[in-house]
């Protein structure tokens, strides 16, 4: 769809605001560390000296090291961000000048690289789809002048909790310790699709299309196409863009980075392998799909890109995929029935929507004056019957989310599974 400059304008602050926040990601975490060892010298010193004695300062200093460590590796994500068409300036300001992966027509603008292709849709709105529930936060320029001279973006403690979630997304979806989270969702799912096209070789399962929206870090459908199946992601959140691009394509070894994506905070904590261990991904070589597999990532919003009905433009979907695979999605929705309404118009007759998640409305009680509907699970069951739906296969499966196994706390989410079949 053409888009408007003012569009345009707001997409290229947004990005260049984002990489402002994972430049700023290690001041930022280390002003927050450096209050801890503030606060030691606060305290009477006999308190402080048994401290000392039992390895507090010791442990706020190795805190720094992993700070340290995470945002080289963040540096690396934005060094080339290639996939929005934009070249960030210094200090996370765009170049001015023509950007064709947004101004002119972003859905044939794609990135080739290994076996992931990227197409850059317009992503309109800023609540990411990570499953903490965030509304979108105002962009707010500092005192501050980066080396142009140019006020530079402060990030606000919203953008950089986005940022430590992605840390954490990347332990769930490519390391080996977020295997036992990650088999829990995405198994279930696997097997209610293989179940579902039982009846298909397993050398035709390329000409069956599959759909991931909310794809977050892109595991799940790599996995699926890892199975023989077209699949394709879509994402909306810039944050889980520049890290899923880099880790599906640019990415050269298993293990090959060592991130500590537990550093952020000392509650709850048995000892110091809780906050400091750190985790190695990816845990497979993103680059090892089979010759030949069908495997792309679509940026934008899911309702922009995948809502048009037939007619409507070059680009409507109806009709269009074999399945649509949500994990923890649906609940992302300002109005779930338009959802399930897309999701039953883009399946081809017969074609089934996999299910797993909670109900976490994300935009209930927004202070944005957006529209939130918030149904129970019987409703929204019954709302799916009412579209068109036949449901079965219906169960609860228990588990957590960027969950840090060796924490003290642990929220567990009684996700609700389904498989649905469009029969109308």
């Amino acid at each position: 769809m053409p888009f408007n400059q003012a569009e345009i304008e707001e997409e290229r602050v947004h990005f260049a605001n984002v990489v402002a926040t994972f430049q700023q990601y290690a001041p930022y975490a280390l002003n927050a560390n450096n209050r801890r060892r503030k606060d030691i010298y606060i305290i009477p010193i006999e308190d402080r000296e048994l401290l000392e004695s039992i390895g507090y300062k010791e442990r706020i200093s190795a805190t720094d090291n992993a700070i340290f460590a995470n945002a080289e590796f963040l540096q690396q994500l934005i060094a080339n961000p290639e996939i929005f068409g934009q070249e960030p300036g210094p200090d996370g300001q765009e170049e001015t000048g023509d950007h064709p992966g947004l101004s002119r027509d972003p859905r044939r603008r794609s990135h080739d690289h290994n076996h992931a292709g990227f197409v850059v849709e317009h992503m309109h709105g800023h609540v990411t789809h990570s499953h903490v529930r965030e509304f979108p936060s105002e962009a707010r320029p500092s005192g501050d002048k980066g080396r142009d001279g140019k006020r530079r973006y402060k990030p606000t403690e919203h953008d950089m909790d986005k940022l430590r979630s992605t840390l954490k997304q990347l332990v769930r979806d490519w390391s080996e310790e977020g295997r036992e989270e990650r088999d829990l969702c995405y198994e279930p799912m696997k097997e209610a699709l293989v179940q579902h096209f039982s009846d298909i070789p397993e050398a035709e399962r390329r000409n069956f299309r599959v759909l991931v929206p909310g794809a977050g870090l892109g595991r799940l459908a790599w996995d699926i196409a890892n199975l023989g199946f077209a699949c394709q992601g879509n994402e909306f959140s810039h944050y889980m863009l520049l890290a899923s691009f880099y880790m599906l394509n640019r990415t050269d070894a298993v293990n090959q980075h060592t991130i500590y994506p537990y550093v952020h905070s000392f509650s709850n904590l048995q000892n110091k392998e809780g906050l400091l261990r750190p985790i190695r991904i990816p845990d497979i070589l993103p680059a090892s799909l089979p010759l030949g597999s069908d495997f792309s990532l679509v940026a934008g919003d899911f309702e922009e890109i995948y809502g048009a009905e037939e007619g409507d433009d070059a680009e409507s979907q109806v009709g269009q995929w074999d399945a649509v695979m949500t994990c923890f999605f649906i609940d992302t929705s300002k109005n779930i029935v338009n959802y399930l309404r897309i999701i039953h118009r883009i399946l081809a007759p017969g074609g089934v929507w996999i299910n797993l998640g909670p109900l976490l409305w994300h935009w209930e009680n927004n202070s944005t004056n957006d529209p939130s509907i918030e149904l129970t699970l019987e409703e929204v069951k019954a709302l799916a019957r009412n579209i068109g739906f036949e449901i079965s296969n219906e169960r609860t499966v228990d588990t957590t989310y960027t969950n840090n196994a060796q924490s003290m706390l642990g929220y567990v989410y009684h996700a609700a599974f389904w498989t649905a079949t469009k029969i109308v």
